[in-house]
């Protein structure tokens, strides 16, 4: 049983991203740190926003990487060079198109599925997709040619409410989650409808 020692949120840096939809990652690491009283601050050498915190009794590393989504690896790359971590101690919080708002679930491994957080972080982790996911809902527009804009947009306000309802219930979930405990967590996150 690989335990999780940091957990990464993909989003892309500064306030006219914020509150879009591709940084409900971000969201979740920003959550977890307000939880956990320790405030995230830029950190160069990660090359972005970090934070270590006590989160049900283990030490994690949090981090929102400031380079753009498409070079989000770089980031991710140096904490783990740092603290050498191995993909497999890692989890990785992002938007999913696939999924509804008010919906999140856990996966190990797989491709990028066609999102360039992803895509990135793999490469830089050496072709690696050992890492674990958590994958936030975040619905589709129903038409391919409209997915950037609808991912750099913000969610209404009934939608945001369930994203971050799905958010509450992956933070209920995380103590099991970062021990191991995959089937206790999934079962729990996988049965949760926002």
């Amino acid at each position: 049983m690989r335990q999780v020692k940091a957990i990464i949120g993909l989003g892309n840096p500064g306030a006219d991203y914020a509150d879009t939809r591709h940084n409900a990652g971000a969201w979740l690491v920003e959550a977890i740190a307000r939880d956990s009283l320790t405030p995230l601050r830029m950190e160069k050498k990660f090359l972005g926003h970090y934070a270590k915190v006590n989160f049900a009794g283990q030490d994690l590393h949090l981090l929102n990487p400031t380079t753009f989504m498409n070079r989000s690896g770089a980031a991710v790359a140096a904490l783990c060079q740092f603290f050498k971590l191995s993909p497999e101690a890692l989890l990785v919080a992002h938007d999913e198109l696939d999924i509804a708002p008010g919906t999140a679930r856990y996966k190990q491994g797989g491709g990028h599925g066609g999102h360039n957080g992803l895509r990135d972080t793999i490469s830089a982790l050496g072709n690696s997709n050992a890492f674990h996911r958590l994958r936030i809902g975040i619905g589709h527009p129903g038409n391919a040619g409209q997915v950037v804009n609808y991912v750099l947009s913000r969610p209404g306000k009934s939608e945001r409410a369930a994203i971050e309802a799905a958010i509450d219930e992956c933070i209920a979930t995380l103590p099991d989650a970062i021990q191991g405990e995959w089937a206790k967590a999934m079962n729990r996150l996988h049965s949760f409808k926002g």
